[in-house]
C-alpha cells in the first residue's frame, strides 16, 4: 500500500474510535445563608439547564432536619422514617431552595454540630443530603458553593479549593452528584495556615474556643514524612476545625476534614493520637461492609501509634506501656466481627494488626509490611474480612498464622 494511503486510512481508524462528543458541561450552583436567629441555613440549588438533569432523588433521613421546600419544576416529598425528597427540574434555569436545621444534639447534652449567634460548626453532608441523580447523557456538571454569611461574620472555611470571596468548587471524580461534604466552619473565626507536602492544611476555630492551633500544625508537620512514606495518595487541601464544650468531647473524621474538641489531648496519656488516628482515617478512605468495622478502626488506631512512633515521638518503653495496656483492655475479647467496634474490639484489633506486622517483615525478610495490606485495602476501597485475609496473604506470599484465629470467625 503506498505511504499516503497507508496514512489516510490510519487517520480515518484513529478519527472513528475517537469519542465523536466532548461533555456539556451545565453549572450547579450551590448557595447557603446562614441564618443565626432561627438555627438554619437557607441552602438554594441552581441548575443553568433544569432540562440537563431528569431527577434528584434525596435520602432525608427523618425528614426532621429539613423544611420549606420549593422548587422549579416538580418536588415529590415522602415523608416517613426513610423520608425521600425527588425534584424533577424544570427546564431552562431551575432552583430548589429549602432550611436545614444547623445544631444537632446528642442524648448527653452535648452538640454534633452547633450554629451559634457568632459562628457556626457544620457538616457539607447535611447542608445538602445524599442524592441519585438521574442526567441526561454526555452532562457534566460543574459544581459551586457560595455561603451568604450573616452581618459581621467574617470568614467561613471548607476543605474544597477557593475560587473566590466564600466561595469553593465542588468536584470529586468518584460521584456523579457533586455535593459539598466535610465538615465546614464560619463566623469569627481563628485560622493557622501551612503546606505540608502536597497539601494546604487550615486549622481553625471559632475566637475564644481553646484551640491550640500552632500546637496541631507542629504535630502534623512533625509526623507528615511518615505519613507520605505510608499513603500513596494526598488530599489537596485538609481542614481541622475544633470548637470547646458543649461540642461533643471526641474527634471524627470527614471527607479531607477533622472535627476536634479543643480539650482533648493532642497525645493521650496512652501514647496515642486522636488528630493522628483521624488523619489516618481522611488518607486511608477505606470503606469496610459485612460487620468488618474493625479493619478501618483498626488501621487507624494502629498508625495513630505508628505514625508518632516512627516519627520517633515514643520511646520504646513506652510503646511496651502501651502494649500492655492495650493487652489488659482487650483480654475479654473473643470476636472481632460486629457493626460497631467496642473499644476492647479496637484494642485487639491494634494488637492483631501489630502481630500481622511481625508475621509479614518476618516472612518477606522485611521486604514488606502492614502497610502493603493497608494500601491494598486503599486501591480496594471497600474491604471484608475475607478480602482483608485474602490481601495479608498474598503479600506474605503464604497462608497467615496470625489470621488463622477465632477472632475472625
Amino acid at each position: 500500500m503506498a505511504g499516503g494511503r497507508r496514512h489516510a486510512l490510519i487517520v480515518g481508524l484513529l478519527a472513528l474510535s475517537a469519542p465523536v462528543w466532548a461533555a456539556k458541561k451545565v453549572d450547579l450552583d450551590y448557595h447557603v445563608r446562614l441564618l443565626p436567629q432561627s438555627d438554619q441555613a437557607e441552602v438554594r440549588l441552581t441548575l443553568a439547564k433544569g432540562e440537563a438533569v431528569r431527577s434528584l432523588d434525596f435520602d432525608l433521613g427523618d425528614g426532621s432536619h429539613y423544611s420549606d421546600f420549593k422548587a422549579d419544576g416538580q418536588w415529590q416529598l415522602t415523608p416517613g422514617k426513610q423520608a425521600r425528597g425527588v425534584w424533577r427540574p424544570a427546564a431552562d434555569k431551575a432552583s430548589l431552595t429549602y432550611r436545614v436545621r444547623i445544631s444537632h444534639g446528642r442524648k448527653s447534652g452535648s452538640f454534633d454540630t452547633r450554629m451559634t449567634p457568632t459562628w457556626a460548626l457544620m457538616r457539607g453532608d447535611e447542608l445538602v443530603p445524599p442524592a441519585r441523580l438521574d442526567q441526561q447523557d454526555g452532562i457534566e456538571l460543574i459544581s459551586r458553593l457560595q455561603f451568604e454569611l450573616p452581618e459581621g461574620w467574617k470568614s467561613v472555611e471548607t476543605a474544597w479549593p477557593r475560587i473566590g470571596k466564600n466561595k469553593f468548587r465542588i468536584d470529586n471524580p468518584s460521584r456523579l452528584f457533586d455535593r459539598p461534604t466535610g465538615w465546614m466552619l464560619a463566623g469569627h473565626l481563628g485560622s493557622r495556615r501551612t503546606r505540608l507536602g502536597e497539601t494546604e492544611v487550615t486549622v481553625a476555630s471559632p475566637q475564644g474556643q481553646g484551640m491550640r492551633r500552632m500546637d496541631v500544625l507542629t504535630l502534623l508537620t512533625f509526623v507528615w514524612p511518615q505519613v507520605q512514606a505510608v499513603y500513596p495518595r494526598h488530599p489537596g487541601k485538609l481542614l481541622i476545625v475544633g470548637a470547646n464544650d458543649p461540642m461533643w468531647r471526641g474527634s471524627l473524621a470527614a471527607r479531607e476534614s477533622i472535627y476536634l474538641n479543643t480539650r482533648l489531648p493532642l497525645v493521650s496519656e496512652s501514647g496515642s493520637s486522636a488528630v493522628v488516628r483521624e488523619l489516618a482515617q481522611v488518607f486511608g478512605r477505606i470503606n469496610d461492609e459485612q460487620r468488618s468495622d474493625w479493619i478501618s478502626e483498626g488501621f487507624a488506631e494502629y498508625y495513630a501509634i505508628e505514625l508518632v512512633r516512627r516519627a520517633g515521638g515514643m520511646s520504646d518503653e513506652r510503646y511496651q506501656t502501651l502494649q500492655a495496656k492495650l493487652a489488659k483492655d482487650s483480654q475479654k475479647v473473643t470476636t472481632l466481627r460486629g457493626e460497631q467496634v467496642s473499644p476492647a474490639q479496637l484494642s485487639k484489633a491494634v494488637l492483631l494488626m501489630q502481630e500481622l506486622d511481625r508475621e509479614i517483615r518476618l516472612q518477606t525478610r522485611n521486604k514488606r509490611s502492614l502497610d502493603d495490606v493497608l494500601r491494598g485495602a486503599m486501591h480496594l476501597g471497600r474491604v471484608d474480612t475475607k478480602a482483608f485475609v485474602q490481601l495479608a496473604e498474598s503479600v506474605i506470599g503464604e497462608s497467615s498464622k496470625v489470621l488463622d484465629t477465632a477472632l475472625l470467625q
